[in-house]
């Protein structure tokens, strides 16, 4: 296993940022770790880099120990923490061929990953008047550079274009083919996009591990939008037989979310009840439950 996780607890005074997690990740996998502000997040990416200590527990990077192995940890793994830190008086080659000093790499690394991460337009510009975008793909092809067998990516796209965004994503796809790639975002699509498998965690624990396909199966209902001709309320609509909401999405009360109690097909009954209540369907559509939503029920407990 290329990360291997087991009872971490990271405590904060009497606050526990982690508690008793656990988890493991194979080599060739692009891993998601998602959750809410402070769920704890960053401070597990901080423990498997040798940034910070855990309280107790063990955690292992390609079979080396993060705390008694930091160096050997540090070697293995690439990491671009969320708040990316540049000397942002230094030029773009300048800084990643000192970065490839500390990592002992080859000088002719240097412009081989300048171009993978798209970085050759800016290449002789100070840090300090790159965009943030492309300070981000700073971090990331230091975090290349070296040609770890580990990738650690805290919110890796933050601040991207829409065609950066596009680039990026491949160009971590890629990665993932060789290296094993963790990375935490916020944007669901990413995920989707992105990740073999998706570990959620809340609260400091985590509440679902599973492949990003299988994740959907974890929702207690099924959506449906529609459309009446004429206004009608929430109410009335929970009525409907296997209903368990309904939410307005217009003002004029004619658009809705309804989400059943269950799996099984409401349809018949919305039409029953328009039929019922003197209204047309104009439109009924069931909702493919995006990870945005299971994301939702797991971590607002």
């Amino acid at each position: 296993m290329s990360i291997e996780v087991q009872q971490i607890t990271k405590l904060y005074g009497q606050q526990a940022a982690l508690n008793e997690v656990s988890f493991k990740v194979g080599k060739g996998e692009i891993v998601g770790f998602l959750g809410p502000n402070g769920a704890g997040k960053s401070t597990m990416m901080k423990i498997l880099t040798g940034y910070l200590p855990q309280s107790t527990g063990t955690a292992k990077v390609c079979g080396l120990d993060v705390m008694e192995e930091s160096i050997a940890v540090r070697k293995k793994v690439g990491y671009l923490p969320e708040h990316n830190p540049l000397y942002l008086e230094m030029y773009v080659k300048e800084y990643l061929q000192f970065m490839g000093g500390l990592h002992q790499t080859a000088k002719n690394q240097v412009d081989p990953i300048i171009e993978k991460v798209g970085l050759s337009p800016e290449r002789h510009k100070k840090l300090g008047q790159l965009s943030k975008g492309y300070r981000q793909r700073v971090g990331l092809a230091a975090a290349l550079l070296h040609n770890p067998e580990v990738l650690i990516l805290d919110e890796p796209t933050t601040g991207l274009d829409p065609n950066q965004l596009v680039e990026i994503r491949n160009l971590i796809k890629e990665a993932g083919h060789e290296k094993t790639v963790m990375l935490s975002t916020h944007i669901m699509q990413e995920v989707e996009i992105l990740c073999d498998r998706v570990i959620i965690i809340n609260k400091g624990q985590i509440v679902a591990d599973k492949p990003t396909a299988d994740l959907q199966n974890l929702n207690k209902g099924t959506s449906y939008e529609v459309e009446f001709d004429a206004p009608t309320t929430a109410s009335q609509l929970r009525k409907i037989t296997g209903i368990a909401s309904a939410e307005a999405l217009n003002t004029a009360k004619t658009l809705w979310r309804l989400e059943s109690k269950g799996q099984e097909d409401v349809r018949s009954a919305v039409f029953k009840f328009a039929v019922a209540h003197e209204l047309v369907v104009l439109g009924i559509k069931q909702e493919e439950h995006k990870l945005e939503q299971i994301f939702q029920q797991l971590t607002q407990s």
